[in-house]
């Protein structure tokens, strides 16, 4: 199979599997509508051989002078006109809700598949334009596969009645009419490819398109956006981008235009061609009125039926390279590439963590962002990891929180390597804030909840929470407390400051109760100095029992913590509580007494 952004190579025995699955996908999303609509095609197919048949019989009977019977035909076919009507309609209505419904269950399929997926694949610029085109065939792309593989079916029904109907006329005819539809079909599938080709080129655009109009249309990004005057350069430059993608849409749209409608006027000739033909002979007194009349009907269907084929396998042909896209995305191995394993760790009933010669380097990166690190941190232990910038304490977090797996080395939990501790479990034990912990635009109790999902409507349990991570203060203020929608995106939402959505984070974290370990990165960034040696102290307090692995670049708060770790690019420089570090005056002494002077100038 080619990566995300190649022309399918598939075979044709890949392609039919891809067909089936696309039929199988619009079944499973409604069963009964979808066999409502296979219903209704294939009566669709078959009312214009029939049609066709009682319109020579009509004639016929006009010519014999039998008028009952010319009536009664008339009426049969004016009931199979309606019938055709309405069962027509009915098949779009159906294929309508049948992809709105096979739209939301495949978008499903997407969000399930980004749940399986490691952090790594979100870091991954690669993995975003399969995303996009995944997301992008979504809603259509599975539907348009499964209605133009039974359009062909029904089509082909449609057709083989026709040519059985002509065979008895001239086998000529019916081949010079089979043959004039294929160049333009031949072009159709040409075009498809390019299309498809330019799309999948241009998904990085496209995304590009997209987070430009996120930029400037969201109130995350809208402060500085007009604080800095950004509208008008960021708009331009969206602007030229979505030109430019126009423009080759539009140079290839008309090409397509060009090449196709000159090639499909072969079928025309030939079809006005065959009908001379019949004409002539009618004229002769060779052919019947009714034989006239039926030829004439036939041959024109007959090549619109073949003309629907042919277009519909370059259409098939298009939908499917699309198709191939989703696919591959569902298709995306979950299953984490692993180090070779070190020999498993002695079973004493060890407890706490353990980093054994841990070092991590990102995908398509050189260096390490982290490296040599050996360190122990036993049950009930406040350790505060501080460092310059580039040293890799958010790094350390993330293999701590088992979001990263080491490249060498391995990170033991109670003498178990993280690797081995089933996700589930290990998300169990843990409680963590993130330097960029998330504002979701829900209520105040969700907001808080999420901590922990399974008690997500446990008041009690939130307010207690809220208690311990200050927040109780922020959502008494509120109109409605818990119910208060937080954020700006919908209607009735209260802003908060950074300040207070920091400590609903807190509270959140705080919610985990039977987390046995809490990581907090950075989690008082927005707080005054005084309100942060207040969440210390209470996280000292409420984390008892607990391991608390906590970075903090405000030296004066992570004194609270039983040991100080520094990390540098070649990893634990030094380690100790905050007198022990002073009095070596080695790295950290040096950076808190610079941080020191800067307060001390303030």
């Amino acid at each position: 199979m080619t990566t995300a952004g190649e022309p399918s190579t598939d075979g044709l025995r890949v392609r039919l599997a891809r067909g089936a699955r696309a039929v199988r996908m619009a079944w499973r999303s409604a069963p009964t509508i979808a066999a409502l609509w296979i219903a209704a095609l294939t009566i669709a197919a078959l009312v214009p051989i029939a049609v066709a048949w009682i319109g020579k019989a009509l004639v016929d009977a006009i010519v014999a002078g039998a008028t009952d019977r010319a009536l009664a035909w008339l009426v049969g076919e004016m009931l199979l006109i309606v019938g055709l009507g309405l069962v027509q309609r009915a098949a779009g209505t159906l294929r309508g809700l049948l992809g709105a419904r096979l739209g939301l269950a495949v978008n499903l399929e997407i969000l399930h598949k980004t749940q399986h997926l490691e952090l790594r694949h979100f870091q991954d610029p690669d993995f975003y334009d399969q995303l996009t085109r995944a997301r992008r065939e979504a809603s259509h792309r599975p539907l348009a596969v499964a209605a133009e593989l039974l359009g062909l079916a029904g089509a082909l029904v449609t057709l083989l009645g026709f040519v059985a109907l002509l065979l008895s006329y001239s086998v000529i005819a019916v081949g010079m009419l089979l043959v004039a539809a294929v160049p333009a079909a031949l072009a159709e599938l040409r075009f498809s490819r390019a299309t498809f080709e330019l799309r999948n080129r241009r998904a990085s655009d496209a995304r590009m398109l997209g987070y430009l109009e996120h930029v400037l249309a969201s109130d995350e990004h809208a402060k500085e956006v007009m604080t800095l005057d950004l509208g008008p350069l960021l708009l331009e430059r969206w602007r030229r981008l979505g030109e430019g993608l126009w423009h080759e849409e539009r140079g290839l749209a008309i090409a397509r235009l060009r090449s196709v409608a000159l090639l499909s006027q072969l079928g025309t000739l030939s079809f006005y061609g065959c009908y001379g033909a019949v004409v002539v002979q009618a004229a002769r007194g060779q052919l019947g009125l009714g034989e006239l009349t039926m030829y004439a009907f036939v041959f024109r269907q007959g090549q619109a039926a073949f003309q629907t084929i042919l277009l519909g396998l370059g259409a098939l042909y298009e939908h499917d390279l699309y198709m191939s896209n989703l696919l591959r995305f569902l298709a995306i191995p979950v299953a984490p590439t692993q180090p070779p394993r070190l020999p498993a760790a002695p079973a004493r009933g060890e407890r706490g963590i353990r980093f054994e010669g841990v070092g991590f380097r990102y995908p398509d990166q050189d260096g390490f962002a982290l490296r040599n690190i050996d360190l122990s941190i036993g049950p009930g232990e406040t350790v505060a990891l501080v460092g310059p910038n580039g040293a890799g304490k958010s790094t350390f977090i993330k293999l701590l929180a088992g979001l990263y797996e080491p490249t060498e080395g391995r990170i033991l939990l109670d003498g178990r390597d993280l690797r081995d501790i089933p996700r589930p479990e290990l998300r169990r034990r843990l409680a963590v804030v993130f330097q960029d912990y998330n504002q979701y635009q829900l209520s105040a109790r969700e907001n808080v909840g999420f901590g922990d999902p399974a008690h997500v409507g446990d008041d009690a349990r939130i307010t207690a929470a809220l208690a311990a991570g200050g927040a109780a203060d922020v959502v008494a203020a509120l109109p409605v407390g818990l119910d208060a929608q937080l954020g700006r995106w919908f209607a009735g939402g209260v802003e908060l400051s950074g300040g207070q959505w920091q400590r609903i984070a807190l509270a959140r974290a705080f919610m985990r109760r039977d987390a046995d370990v809490m990581i907090l990165d950075e989690p008082t960034a927005a707080l005054d100095v005084d309100a942060e040696a207040e969440v210390f102290t209470r996280v000292r307090e409420l984390a008892a029992g607990r391991i608390v692995c906590l970075i903090s670049h405000r030296f004066a708060n992570v004194r609270v913590a039983d040991r100080i770790v520094v990390l540098a690019a070649s990893g634990v420089v030094e380690q100790g509580d905050h007198s022990r570090l002073l009095a070596a005056d080695g790295v950290y002494a040096a950076m808190f007494r610079k941080q020191a002077r800067g307060y001390a100038c303030d």
